[in-house]
């Protein structure tokens, strides 16, 4: 059995993934971990196709294959961004470790999923047939369960560019340092002439998926910050009557309890 294929271009490693039943990689860095035993890969650390950061009118476009590191010092990956992916593991992780890979392991903690989930990315998939352009919030289907045919790659990371500065992040651990997320929230909230135009509030590391609830979020989009302040305790209520987590590392009572501290703190650090 071969064990893996190394194509020179994108254009070979369509044919390949569309040809062979291949596992795509990039970074490798869970590899090991997760030790698949009779499986072929589909290496595309080094396709220069997939290694770009790049913007346009709306979106940072993040190539699959950029590292955490890569992106870390380019001028154009928003803060937000940033701040979530400074802390994944150790410096040799993020120098392999790929946004492609984050996405493609299917996990709800990966961190830099989180951002991507309440920011409203899309991702451009690709295969020999051509491309699909999907929300990311759809293209996670549940634990280890994605929107990705098996002659696909995902391609690029679309990271609206719009609205997103003001935001709040947290990621708790057990410990300061290399920490998977026990539970992580990401919030972002905008406000012009004194309306709140954006409210978002992302979970992370507490179900199979991230959580974003839209349908909450309209709660306070629309309205003043005073007005926001008269319906906090209701927006609270139905975030706690929503959120519905599974047991980690630690229980789902826990999970929760964090859940709506970070909301809690992050609507009042934006002076609702």
């Amino acid at each position: 059995m071969v064990n893996g294929y190394a194509p020179k271009s994108l254009a070979e490693a369509l044919t390949l993934r569309g040809q062979y039943d291949l596992v795509p990689y990039a970074g490798g860095t869970d590899l090991m971990v997760e030790n698949r035993p009779n499986v072929s890969y589909l290496f595309l650390g080094k396709l220069t196709e997939l290694k770009g950061i790049s913007e346009d009118a709306d979106y940072v476009r993040i190539g699959a294959a950029v590292t955490y590191t890569e992106a870390l010092a380019s001028p154009v990956v928003p803060q937000l961004m940033k701040e979530a992916i400074s802390r994944i593991a150790a410096p040799a992780i993020r120098n392999a470790g790929t946004f492609g890979g984050n996405l493609g392991n299917g996990s709800a903690k990966a961190d830099s999923v989180l951002i991507e989930f309440v920011t409203g990315a899309k991702l451009r998939l690709l295969s020999a047939k051509g491309e699909r352009v999907v929300d990311v919030e759809k293209f996670y289907l549940g634990r280890k369960k994605l929107d990705l045919n098996s002659d696909e790659i995902i391609a690029e990371i679309l990271l609206p560019k719009a609205g997103i500065d003001d935001y709040y992040y947290k990621k708790v651990g057990g410990r300061n340092a290399l920490a998977i997320s026990r539970v992580s929230f990401a919030g972002i909230l905008s406000v012009e002439n004194g309306v709140i135009t954006r409210f978002s509030a992302g979970f992370g590391a507490v179900a199979d998926t991230v959580l974003r609830y839209r349908d909450l979020e309209t709660m306070l989009i629309g309205k003043t910050v005073e007005q926001a302040k008269t319906v906090k305790a209701d927006v609270l209520k139905a975030y706690s009557d929503k959120l519905v987590l599974t047991r980690g590392r630690v229980s789902a009572e826990y999970r929760k309890t964090v859940c709506m501290n970070l909301l809690g703190d992050f609507l009042t650090e934006k002076g609702i």
